[in-house]
């Protein structure tokens, strides 16, 4: 096997996701898992499960993992790449430890791990890797031999992660009435975090206002609007916008909130809306409702045409990134210089977690980072 083909000294990828329900009985236990130690009543749970029952208590977030897989498997197998791919979930089945547990058994040492989550942030990078430090405990107290894991690099800015998204705006374009088209407004949606965790997230020496979190989001969404320009000559105006906001009312997140924002929009006279939704891979609840029902809705109330642009989702241009982005680590590894795929402004981002990179609310000891405690 050629060095470019090479992703020694990996010997398995793992996809690591949030997981979501599958029916109706999942969905408070699901909730439960999500919220295990915050103390929240089940009763409330049940109230906050309404999004899920709306869809029969069936998440497609599962789905589209196992779509993901099946696309992975089918590029590495194209690639001539042998490193079997598998999967394990934070907050359901197939859960995080059952699947480590399984690869261990299968004679897995050295484990490369992809999250559904290309941005930094605590709840995107740095509680996966606790949840791996939390798996990887278990294990040992099995009396199993501990794989090294080591989590693949953020790719927001991956082109193959970019480029299908920059497809989905020009679809979505094409699907206006030409009378709004040209006029249209790009509205790039991400999932809003508290202040306090936007601030912190990403390296020391990046927190801020807004922190990793917020210039990693606002270099993507820049990158796409300017391919859109390129490519169909009309500079429409955007913005970054949140949604799915869970938090109690007194404490801080980011703003404005999608809906807000289509009233503002409307207020101003702007003839259509395109919601890109960039914070996330695939559509799963948080797009399905917050933005094609919630959000959609609110824009039919206001009389705004509004289109809702694709995920990156199953892409095969994706699922060819994540090759890229395990045989550049695994050169890295070797020793060996590699030119690391980016687009924008940033660069490519840190192959190792840094000391104060995304604080942990409360300490706790997080994998696959300088401070692991598993080498």
């Amino acid at each position: 096997m050629s060095d470019q083909h090479d992703p020694a000294p990996y010997d398995a990828l793992l996809l690591l996701s949030f997981g979501g329900p599958e029916g109706p009985d999942d969905v408070v236990p699901f909730l439960e898992n999500v919220t295990r130690g915050r103390g929240i009543p089940k009763e409330r749970l049940k109230e906050v499960g309404q999004h899920y029952f709306l869809f029969g208590g069936v998440s497609p977030i599962n789905d589209q993992n196992r779509a993901l897989l099946d696309a992975l498997r089918t590029d590495f197998a194209a690639a001539g790449l042998k490193a079997p791919v598998h999967w394990g979930n934070r907050n359901w089945a197939p859960y995080l430890t059952d699947t480590l547990r399984e690869m261990i058994t299968d004679g897995h040492r050295h484990i490369a791990v992809l999250t559904t989550s290309a941005y930094a942030s605590y709840s995107g990078c740095r509680q996966y890797r606790e949840n791996l430090a939390d798996a990887l405990a278990t294990l040992e107290a099995e009396g199993l031999p501990l794989p090294r894991v080591d989590k693949l690099r953020h790719y927001f800015n991956h082109p193959g992660f970019v480029e299908p998204m920059i497809e989905g705006v020009l679809a979505s374009l094409a699907e206006l009435d030409p009378a709004v088209r040209d006029g249209a407004h790009l509205a790039f949606t991400t999932h809003s975090i508290p202040d306090s965790a936007a601030d912190t997230s990403g390296p020391v020496t990046e927190h801020g206002e807004g922190g990793a979190y917020v210039r990693q989001h606002l270099d993507v969404a820049r990158l796409i609007a300017e391919a859109v320009r390129e490519r169909t000559g009309n500079d429409h105006p955007w913005e970054l916008v949140y949604q799915s906001r869970s938090g109690a009312a007194h404490i801080p997140w980011l703003e404005p909130d999608i809906c807000d924002h289509l009233e503002t929009l409307h207020g101003a006279g702007a003839p259509a809306v395109v919601m890109v939704p960039i914070g996330f891979v695939s559509d799963h609840m948080e797009v399905l409702y917050d933005l094609d029902t919630e959000a959609t809705a609110k824009a039919a109330e206001l009389g705004l045409p509004v289109r809702r642009s694709a995920t990156v989702g199953a892409d095969p241009r994706f699922a060819a990134a994540v090759r890229e982005l395990l045989l550049e680590r695994a050169a890295h590894e070797r020793g060996t210089r590699v030119e690391r795929c980016a687009l924008g402004a940033l660069g490519p981002s840190h192959d190792l977690c840094p000391i104060g990179c995304c604080p942990a609310r409360a300490e706790r000891p997080a994998a696959a980072g300088a401070d692991s405690p598993y080498a």
